[in-house]
């Protein structure tokens, strides 16, 4: 966890014996950066050009710098998964691009770019408009299936404003197209986020009043069994997880609230020793699963 700011220092918690270590992440010059963890590695993709990217195990501080990735050189939005193999430790990193066919709000370009650590090239494996749609900044990597969060765009009457959309990283050749993978939200949400945890899709979200959808009533936790969303928690920001616990946070403030998806209960984090430099200054964070024989 640590503020927005030039200096990619920060603060982890351990859950099991409920301590925050200083911690610095070896291979950014800021911490604006878009941020995607498996399995001991984390892959950071600066905010900016999005083009540049590294590949880190905050532990050993050992990293590797990714080449360019393919594809538009500025997307309006990209959302960055990766996915290790825990025997093998060969992993794979996706990109999903998403930006506006040209004075046509409707229509938007999506590309998928997949880079594989054994070839230690990127692919383009899709590329399709959509349309009433665009995608955003949120995906995920489980069991072989990309996941990413869509946007409706207004061109239609969608019964809400997200949907997600499934993706065969292991079987592109018999895709087809993207809004045959459409799986609908559970409810009417205000923002999502995505998560593996053990192999298996979570989405945390913020569930929006029925007469003003826009407004936040409570956050939801769900669970993704066969295409089927099954509720965790309907009522209590920021949210990730790892193994069986989800942490939700502030954007304000260094409070760390976490859910037990295995015990179904909650607890508050000891409060974390970052602190704001300004009053506006914005906390963030990620979850990782600390690994010492995982590298680059």
């Amino acid at each position: 966890m640590f503020t927005s700011s030039d200096e990619p220092i920060g603060y982890a918690f351990d859950p099991v014996f409920r301590k925050w270590y200083n911690i610095e992440l070896p291979c950014i010059g800021t911490s604006n950066w878009f941020i995607a963890s498996s399995i001991g590695m984390v892959c950071f993709m600066d905010n900016d050009s999005r083009s540049e990217l590294c590949i880190c195990n905050p532990i050993t501080k050992t990293y590797k710098k990714l080449e360019e990735p393919p594809g538009l050189k500025f997307s309006d939005y990209s959302a960055l998964a990766i996915s290790v193999n825990r025997e093998s430790h060969i992993y794979s990193v996706a990109i999903v691009k998403s930006k506006q066919v040209p004075e046509n709000f409707f229509q938007w370009d999506i590309s998928i770019h997949v880079y594989n650590s054994v070839n230690r090239t990127w692919v383009t494996t899709l590329t399709e408009v959509l349309m009433g749609w665009r995608g955003g900044d949120e995906s995920v990597i489980c069991n072989g299936m990309l996941y990413f969060l869509v946007y409706s765009t207004g061109g239609g009457q969608p019964e809400n404003r997200h949907a997600l959309i499934a993706y065969n990283m292991s079987n592109r050749s018999s895709q087809g197209s993207l809004t045959r993978s459409f799986i609908p939200v559970p409810c009417s949400l205000t923002c999502g986020r995505l998560m593996n945890l053990k192999e298996k899709l979570v989405m945390v979200g913020g569930i929006g009043k029925p007469d003003r959808p826009d407004i936040i009533k409570g956050i939801g936790i769900w669970l993704l069994n066969d295409k089927t969303w099954e509720e965790k928690f309907d009522d209590v920001f920021a949210s990730s997880g790892a193994d069986d616990l989800i942490y939700i946070q502030s954007y304000g403030a260094p409070a760390l609230l976490i859910f037990d998806t295995n015990h179904k209960q909650w607890k508050w984090s000891q409060k974390c020793p970052v602190t704001k430099r300004f009053p506006l200054q914005l906390f963030t964070g990620f979850c990782f699963e600390p690994r010492l024989e995982i590298a680059p």
